[in-house]
């Protein structure tokens, strides 16, 4: 009976753990904004909206197109598809160059609420669009 009754007790402190550490689902069907500052002369803020099926339309700081998320868990991998070449200043064309990158560099991803971060060469923060 005493070991049964430990049993049952960490079986309910296992049941009472595990929903403070489930993972937050993916924001598929969301837009999301990256968590930065205007470039200098530019009211644009990248973007990405993101499918049901992990199908991605993205807006950088200067040009936009399309890609696809895969994810399973906490893992997640961003392909990217074609791109529009926008009339850019090389700033903001090295800007979208370097957050193209980083994007393909993605290995995992966690939310907490409304913010979605993706991590991988480095970090890059969005904030889901709840408006």
């Amino acid at each position: 009976m005493n070991g049964g009754a430990a049993a049952l007790v960490l079986a309910a402190a296992a049941l009472v753990a595990v929903p403070a550490q489930a993972q937050e689902e993916f924001p598929f069907g969301f837009v999301m904004t990256l968590d930065a500052a205007r470039m200098p002369g530019s009211k644009r803020i990248p973007s990405i909206e993101v499918g049901d099926n992990g199908e991605v339309i993205l807006e950088l700081w200067c040009d936009g197109g399309k890609g696809q998320f895969s994810v399973a868990g906490n893992t997640i991998v961003f392909v990217p598809g074609a791109m529009e070449n926008r009339s850019c200043t090389p700033e903001r064309a090295q800007a979208d160059k370097d957050l193209l990158a980083a994007l393909g560099e993605m290995t995992s991803w966690r939310r907490q609420g409304d913010q979605v971060t993706f991590v991988g060469s480095k970090s890059l923060r969005y904030v889901i669009n709840s408006n």
